[in-house]
């Protein structure tokens, strides 16, 4: 099931529209100098995307204002921060990596291509690192009852509504969007 999830182009196409629109929304804001923006993508090398990923997703949306040069880089559900795996693939192996036994967790890391150092990585990040964020501490009141924080990031993924897994996920990346900026609190 994740596996198919990861591998849907569409699901990489959902992604690229609502990365667009939350560009289009920060260059209608302008630059706080009161500049024009101007688009000043940069390249990206995603790991975990899917074989023949268009180059259109291989950049991040980003802009840069004509008068003071200073970058604006909008929110993304493509990219969760710095990381170098897609933010869909971090969000659901992590969310799948949850109550997994050593072997199973080995099976994931070699099916997807991640190695299990990484999985480890990410696991202990969203643990200790994701509930100590600015992000999470104001975000956390949204969810009545609590999240259980041990499960992250299932937990969460449980907490949004659609029939399928790849709807909740969508939702998933858009409530971590504020994350994927450097004020994002990561």
């Amino acid at each position: 099931m994740c596996h198919a999830t990861l591998q849907d182009p569409k699901l990489y196409s959902l992604l690229l529209l609502i990365d667009e629109d939350l560009a289009a929304e920060a260059r209608a804001g302008g630059c706080a100098c009161g500049g024009v923006l101007h688009s000043a993508r940069y390249p990206r090398k995603p790991r975990g995307a899917p074989r023949g990923l268009r180059e259109q997703h291989r950049s991040r949306l980003s802009f840069c204002c004509a008068a003071c040069r200073r970058r604006t880089t909008p929110e993304s559900v493509r990219y969760l921060g710095r990381r170098v795996y897609l933010g869909a693939v971090v969000v659901l192996v992590s969310a799948m990596r949850y109550g997994l036994s050593a072997k199973r967790a080995q099976l994931l890391a070699r099916s997807l291509s991640v190695p299990r150092r990484t999985l480890e990585r990410w696991r202990a990040w969203w643990l200790d690192r994701f509930v100590q964020t600015s992000f999470w501490k104001g975000a956390r009141a949204r969810f009545a009852p609590p999240l259980a924080t041990g499960a992250l990031p299932a937990s969460l993924l449980e907490r949004f509504w659609g029939e399928d897994i790849q709807t909740r996920l969508i939702q998933g990346l858009c409530f971590l969007a504020p994350l994927s900026t450097l004020g994002g609190g990561i």
